[in-house]
C-alpha cells in the first residue's frame, strides 16, 4: 500500500513516519543514533533528508520511506504542508491508496464544539477528494498536550464529520494519535484502555485493513507509448519489427488484440506482448509491457495504442440496421476540468500552456475560468482568474485532439499537467471533468 500523510504546517506528519518507522523495526540503531540528541531521538528527521528542510525545521519536498508488517508492505510518501508546497502535495496524492491527514489539536480551539479547522487541512483534504483517493483518515494529533484530551477529541471529531459531510468526503476512520509519545500509532500496550473515549483500532491496524486501489482492467485498452526501441536489438524475436515500451494504463494486452493508433487512427494486430524481462505474456494494467505490431506503422514517443473501434449496430428512423464503428477512446480538443492552481503568477483566460496527457505534449488554451472553489464555505464562486493554490472550474482548448475521460472514469486519461511554455515550472494539475 502507497500511502501519505498531509495537512498543515507542524501537524506532525515527519515525526508520525518516523514513530511508524521506529515502532516497526524498520530503522536501523547506527540511523536512529544519528538524529538522537540528549537521549530524546528527533523523529521528523528520519524522513527531512534535505539540508534546507533540516536547517528550517520543515517539509520542503516528498520523503518516501518504506516498512513492512507481517501482513502488508507500505510505501510513505511525507507531503510538506506549507501552503507553496502544495505541487508536491498533489504530485505524491496522484498516486496513492491512501491519505492520513493530521489534524495539530493544538492550534484549534478545542474548548468549542463549533470549531474552525486550518484553511490547509481543507485544502489538502479537498485535493484528495478531486484526485480520488480512495480511502482518507483524519488522525487527530497532539492530544498528549492539551489539557482534556477526550474533550478534544470529540470537538475535533465533529468538526471534521461536519466538513467532511459537506465535501463529500467519506472519511475511512477519525483517530486520536499523539505521534510523540507513539500513543495509538502502532500499539495501545502504554497507554489506558479507552483513552480520548476512543475504543477501536491504532493507526497502523486501520492502515492494514485499507484496500489498495484496484487496476483499471476492466475498461478498454490504453496504453502511451513511452519509449520506441529499434528492431535491430532483438530482430531474432520480433521478425525485425520494432518494440514499443510503455505502461498499460487501462485494460489489457495479448498478442491477437486488434487496435488503433491515436491520434493517426490505423488500426493493427498486436503481435507479439512481452513483459519488463521480455518474456512473453499477456499483460495487464498498471504493469509495464513491450509490444510489437503485426505491421510496421508511424509510432513514437507520445502516440496512444488503444483497443479498436468496435461495430455497434444503430436502428435509423425506418428500421435499416447499420453499423457504425464505436471509439473505446473518442478523441477530443474540448475540455471541461478541475485545475489546482500551483503556480505563482494567476491563471487567466486566454493564456496558452504546454499540456501533458500520458506521454504527449500539446499546446493549450485557456479558453474560460468558469467558477472558483471557495475552500472555507465549500461554495462555487464565479471568477475571473485562479490565483496560487486555489481550486476551480475551467474550460481548455487544445491544439490537438487526445484520448482523454473523466477523471472519474481514468485516473490515468483523466489527468494532466499544466506546464508554463517559459518558465517550464508545472502550473497546473488539471483533472477531466
Amino acid at each position: 500500500m502507497r500511502f501519505i500523510t498531509c495537512g498543515s504546517v507542524d501537524d506532525g506528519k515527519s515525526t508520525l513516519i518516523g514513530r511508524l518507522l521506529v515502532d516497526t523495526k524498520a530503522v536501523l540503531q547506527d540511523h536512529l543514533a544519528g538524529v538522537t540528541r540528549g537521549g530524546e531521538a528527533d523523529l521528523a528527521q528520519l524522513t527531512d533528508g534535505l539540508q534546507a528542510e533540516r536547517e528550517q525545521g520543515i517539509t520542503i519536498d516528498v520523503a518516501y520511506r518504506y516498512f513492512a508488517t507481517e501482513s502488508r508492505k507500505f510505501i510513505i510518501g511525507d507531503a510538506p504542508g506549507h501552503e507553496q508546497y502544495t505541487r508536491n502535495m498533489v504530485t505524491a496524492a496522484s498516486s496513492a491508496d491512501a491519505a492520513v491527514v493530521l489534524v495539530d489539536a493544538t492550534k484549534l480551539d478545542w474548548q468549542r464544539a463549533d470549531l474552525a479547522l486550518l484553511p490547509q487541512t481543507r485544502r489538502h483534504s479537498l485535493l484528495l477528494n478531486l484526485l480520488r483517493v480512495p480511502s482518507v483518515v483524519f488522525a487527530i494529533n497532539k492530544l498528549d498536550a492539551v489539557a482534556d484530551a477526550a474533550l478534544a477529541y470529540q470537538h475535533i471529531r465533529g468538526a471534521l464529520q461536519a466538513f467532511a459531510a459537506s465535501a463529500g468526503i467519506t472519511p475511512a476512520a477519525i483517530v486520536p494519535i499523539s505521534a510523540l509519545k507513539g500513543w495509538n500509532v502502532v500499539d495501545t500496550g502504554h497507554q489506558n484502555p479507552g483513552w480520548c473515549g476512543y475504543v477501536g483500532p491504532t493507526l497502523l491496524e486501520i492502515l492494514q485493513r485499507l484496500p489498495v486501489t484496484p487496476r483499471e482492467t476492466e475498461l478498454p485498452l490504453a496504453f502511451p507509448v513511452q519509449w520506441v526501441e529499434k528492431f535491430s536489438a532483438s530482430s531474432d524475436t520480433t521478425q525485425g519489427r520494432r518494440i514499443f515500451w510503455g505502461r498499460v494504463a487501462t485494460g489489457s494486452v495479448a498478442p491477437g488484440t486488434p487496435v488503433q493508433l491515436l491520434p493517426g487512427g490505423q488500426t493493427a494486430v498486436v503481435a507479439q506482448v512481452f513483459d519488463h524481462a521480455r518474456a512473453p505474456k499477456a499483460i495487464a494494467a498498471g504493469h509495464s509491457a513491450g509490444i510489437v505490431l503485426d505491421r510496421e506503422l508511424d509510432v513514437s514517443r507520445g502516440d496512444w495504442i488503444v483497443a479498436a473501434p468496435t461495430p455497434a449496430a444503430v436502428v435509423a428512423a425506418d428500421d435499416f440496421e447499420d453499423s457504425t464503428p464505436q471509439a473505446a477512446w473518442p478523441t477530443t480538443r474540448e475540455l471541461r476540468t478541475t485545475i489546482a492552481w500551483l503556480d505563482d503568477e494567476p491563471l487567466l483566460p486566454g493564456r496558452v500552456y504546454w499540456t501533458l496527457h500520458g506521454h504527449r505534449w500539446v499546446k493549450a488554451k485557456v479558453q474560460r475560468i468558469a467558477e472558483r472553489l471557495n475552500i472555507h464555505t465549500l461554495a462555487r464562486e464565479d471568477a475571473t482568474q485562479l490565483e496560487p493554490n486555489a481550486i476551480g472550474h475551467v474550460d481548455l482548448l487544445l491544439q490537438e485532439p487526445i484520448p482523454a475521460t473523466p477523471f472519474a472514469h481514468s485516473r490515468v486519461l483523466g489527468a494532466l499537467i499544466l506546464v508554463d511554455t517559459a518558465s517550464h515550472r508545472t502550473a497546473g494539475a488539471v483533472l477531466v471533468r
